[in-house]
């Protein structure tokens, strides 16, 4: 069933301060109060950093032909539809992570060129995957990703509540959709994520460069489900070790699973 977001009207003004939108909505004052940002002011808001400006969808706009993607990197407009929840998550997005954001239209543009318009490659797929429920996950002990390869959400969340909490670990949510899904707050959220492992690297730079070289999604397989529920602080009953076990998106590997291991962020 697709999703469906509240309105601006409805939105529980509560979810704008828990995770993951907390720091989002610290950041940028455009997810509260009754107000869409304009165009004008997100590419205000714009990092230096980021060539490409946000530009308003419309029939105009799109008569031009070309792709979502193509139109980005070929004019730097990316189109964004007004008043909408999806759109303004994608913006933010661009504005945290440039690079990244860039890195996944480049690959993208290569594709449709091999592809065409109408037929998606796995590369394709993998890409849109992370662009839409992305997470970066940098841990510092291997047996994390052991407990994780084999779906041991408790030993994963709880047995190393520890980590998570004093920053030997670090989680970021890079998916606008998976954001978007997080106005509701019922929802347990699950994301597709990238994992490195060690290494004194800045793991945003890293997860760049292996996008931009063609490293990583090449297959939407090597990206690990990973529910933020289970983060410690993220869900109300994450405390407890029967919620590791009964909850829905706590998942058992399935048979013959195998992830790809975890990168080095330097």
């Amino acid at each position: 069933m697709r999703y469906v977001a509240p309105t601006r009207e409805a939105l529980d003004a509560r979810v704008l301060g828990r995770h993951p939108l907390d720091t989002w909505s610290q950041a940028y004052g455009f997810l509260g109060g009754a107000s869409w940002p304009s165009i004008e002011v997100l590419n205000a808001h714009r990092p230096a950093s980021m060539q490409q400006r946000f530009v308003a969808q419309t029939p105009q706009l799109l008569a031009d032909g070309l792709h979502y993607e193509e139109r980005i990197a070929v004019t730097g407009a990316i189109a964004t539809r007004e008043r909408n929840w999806h759109d303004l998550f994608n913006t933010l997005v661009w504005m945290r992570y440039p690079a990244i954001k860039q890195a996944l239209n480049l690959r993208q543009v290569a594709e449709i060129a091999v592809m065409g318009r109408r037929e998606r490659s796995r590369p394709q797929c993998a890409l849109t995957h992370f662009d839409e429920a992305g997470i970066v996950v940098h841990l510092r002990e291997p047996a994390m990703v052991e407990a994780w390869d084999a779906h041991d959400w408790e030993t994963l969340f709880r047995g190393y509540r520890q980590a998570w909490l004093n920053g030997d670990t670090t989680v970021h949510v890079f998916g606008h959709a998976l954001l978007e899904h997080a106005l509701t707050p019922a929802k347990l959220l699950v994301g597709k994520a990238m994992v490195f492992l060690g290494g004194s690297g800045d793991v945003l730079d890293a997860c760049a460069a292996a996008i931009d070289s063609g490293q990583v999604l090449n297959d939407p397989l090597e990206l690990r489900p990973f529910p933020l529920s289970g983060l410690p602080g993220w869900h109300d009953d994450g405390d407890t070790a029967d919620f590791y076990r009964a909850t829905p998106c706590f998942q058992p590997v399935r048979a013959g699973r195998i992830y790809p291991p975890a990168r080095a962020t330097a």
